[in-house]
């Protein structure tokens, strides 16, 4: 694949993060010093009705009473998924081991044509085992990343049928009740979303 067309990806990926952040704008009525975006009270709570790497029908009360960290991707992506999902894994890793078990990435292909469970299953596992790897109808999908204020799309095939998809990099935090609570900062270090995700953990504690 060419350096132009992964270029022009991660431009659409930007460009998809900012939208996204713009939307989101507006004041906190937290009290709590967040390094990400507080977004509670801007987007509604997590629900989806998804597959997961089993092939089984899963919603969002599968993952009830975890803290759950959202992404959309897909598994032939080159460098947005990986990157985010190998720092969402240190991230999480890194935790106080009581509160690892407490905690799960969501990792939603927006390309069922191609990522089947099993493909989604094999992929995830090279990151993390806190990674719960989902797909679904297109249909669905778009529900999904509308609800959310995203989008994603398909360029055209080559010659080999083989297609990029763009998609933001946009990381959305809920809370143990599924509430929507924060949209991680593309720059925000893994220190950094440590601590938020030790704060929202020490909520219920």
């Amino acid at each position: 694949m060419s350096r132009i067309h992964s270029f022009g990806r991660s431009l659409i990926a930007l460009f998809l993060a900012v939208f996204a952040l713009a939307l989101l704008a507006g004041c906190s009525n937290s009290d709590q010093n967040w390094n990400a975006k507080d977004i509670s009270g801007l987007m509604p709570e997590l629900a989806y009705q998804l597959v997961d790497t089993s092939g089984e029908s899963v919603s969002a009360q599968d993952t009830g009473g975890n803290i759950r960290l959202m992404f959309f991707g897909f598994t032939s992506c080159p460098d947005i998924c990986p990157t985010t999902l190998q720092k969402l894994s240190k991230a999480v890793n890194g935790l106080p081991e009581p509160m690892q078990k407490d905690v799960r990435i969501l990792f939603v292909s927006v390309d069922p044509n191609r990522d089947t469970p099993e493909r989604i299953k094999s992929y995830v596992e090279f990151f993390s085992d806190q990674i719960v790897g989902l797909t679904g109808p297109e249909e669905n999908l778009r529900e999904l990343s509308k609800r959310y204020r995203t989008t994603f799309g398909y360029e055209d095939p080559n010659e080999n049928g083989n297609y990029a998809v763009s998609h933001s990099n946009a990381v959305y935090v809920f809370d143990r009740q599924g509430e929507a609570r924060l949209l991680v900062r593309p720059d925000q270090t893994i220190e950094a979303l440590q601590d938020d995700l030790k704060a929202l953990a020490n909520e219920d504690a």
